[in-house]
C-alpha cells in the first residue's frame, strides 16, 4: 500500500515537471518570436525612411531652397538692374554738367586773354592735397569712376569760380567808373525813330512804354555793340524776334532786338564797334530797325545818355 502511492505521487512530481518544462520552453519560443517580429519591423521602419521617407524630406528641403535661391537672384537681378540704369542716368549728367564746364572754362580763358591776364589759367586744376579718407565702405569700379570724376569736376567748377569772380574784380577795378563800360549808337549810319517813355503802340494805338530806343536804317545794315562784354543771349525771343543781349559787367545790358541775322554766340567776347547783328524786321516790328535796350541791374533804363556821350 505504502510503495503504491510513493509510485503515484512520483509519477505526479515526474508529470508536473514535464509540464513545467514544456511552458518553459513554450514562453522562450515566443519571446523568441516576439523579438525577432521587433526586429524585422524595426529593419523595415528603417528601410522604409532610409530609402522613401529621407529622399522625400531631403528633395523637400532642396526644393525650399531653390526657390529661396530663386528669390535672391530675382532680387539681385533687380538692383543689378536699377543700379545700372541709376549709373546711366548719373553718367549722362555727368556729361552735361562737364560740357557746360568746358564752355565755362572757354568763357573764361577768353575773357582772361583779351584782359591779358596771363595769371589766369582756366585750363589747368589748382594744386590741391590731403590724406586719403577711408570710408569702409566698397563700390563697384565703375560707380567708383563716376565718383571720382565728380569729385574732380567740383574741385574744378570751385577753382573756376574763384578765378571768374577775381577776374571780375581785378577787371573792374582797371574801369575808371561803371558808366564807361558802353557809349554810342549800335549803327554807323540811320536815324531815332522812336525815343524811351510812353508812346502810341504801333500796333494797337495804346498808349504804353517803350523800354527802348528805335534806330531804323536799311535791311542788313551793321549792328554793333555800344560796348565790351559777354554775349549772354544770341536767339529768338518773344516779341523782340532775333536778339543779341551782352554783359558788359558792373550790373549793364544792352540789348540789340529785331535782327534779320545774328553774327555772335552766347559766350562770345565781344569788342566795341564789332559787328554783332544785321538790322532786321523780326518779331514784332513794322520795318528794318534796331531796337536798343540799356538796362542796370536787369531793369530796363533810358539809355539817352549813353548815346549822347
Amino acid at each position: 500500500m505504502s510503495v503504491a502511492i510513493n509510485e503515484s505521487s512520483n509519477h505526479s512530481k515526474i508529470k508536473t515537471n514535464n509540464s513545467f518544462s514544456i511552458f518553459s520552453v513554450s514562453v522562450k519560443k515566443i519571446a523568441t518570436i516576439v523579438v525577432l517580429q521587433l526586429s524585422v519591423v524595426a529593419g523595415t521602419g528603417y528601410f522604409t525612411y532610409q530609402h522613401y521617407v529621407e529622399p522625400v524630406l531631403l528633395s523637400q528641403a532642396i526644393n525650399e531652397k531653390s526657390e529661396h535661391l530663386v528669390k535672391q537672384q530675382t532680387q539681385v537681378d533687380t538692383l543689378k538692374t536699377q543700379t545700372t540704369a541709376q549709373l546711366a542716368v548719373l553718367a549722362q549728367r555727368m556729361g552735361i554738367l562737364t560740357a557746360r564746364m568746358n564752355r565755362i572754362d572757354a568763357l573764361g580763358e577768353r575773357l582772361a586773354k583779351s584782359a591779358d591776364y596771363s595769371e589766369f589759367n582756366f585750363a589747368q586744376l589748382p594744386a590741391v592735397g590731403g590724406p586719403e579718407q577711408y570710408s569702409g565702405i566698397e563700390q563697384s569700379s565703375e560707380l567708383s569712376a563716376l565718383l571720382s570724376q565728380m569729385d574732380t569736376l567740383l574741385v574744378h567748377i570751385d577753382s573756376q569760380q574763384d578765378q571768374l569772380n577775381l577776374l571780375e574784380t581785378v577787371m573792374l577795378n582797371h574801369e575808371i567808373h561803371e558808366d564807361s563800360l558802353i557809349a554810342g549808337r549800335p549803327i554807323n549810319r540811320g536815324w531815332l525813330s522812336s525815343l524811351y517813355g510812353m508812346r502810341n503802340d504801333p500796333f494797337n494805338g495804346k498808349l504804353t512804354m517803350h523800354k527802348g530806343v528805335d534806330f531804323a536804317g536799311k535791311d542788313g545794315d551793321d549792328v554793333m555793340a555800344t560796348g565790351a562784354g559777354v554775349v549772354t543771349w544770341s536767339g529768338r525771343r518773344y516779341g523782340y524776334g532775333l536778339l543779341v543781349e551782352v554783359d558788359h559787367g558792373a550790373g549793364l545790358k544792352t540789348r540789340y532786338a529785331h535782327a534779320k541775322e545774328l553774327k555772335v554766340n552766347v559766350g562770345d567776347v565781344v569788342s566795341k564797334g564789332e559787328v554783332i547783328a544785321l538790322m532786321g524786321n523780326t518779331g514784332r516790328s513794322t520795318g528794318a530797325h534796331v531796337h536798343y535796350e540799356v538796362l542796370k541791374k536787369d531793369k530796363q533804363i533810358n539809355p539817352r545818355k549813353y548815346i549822347y556821350r
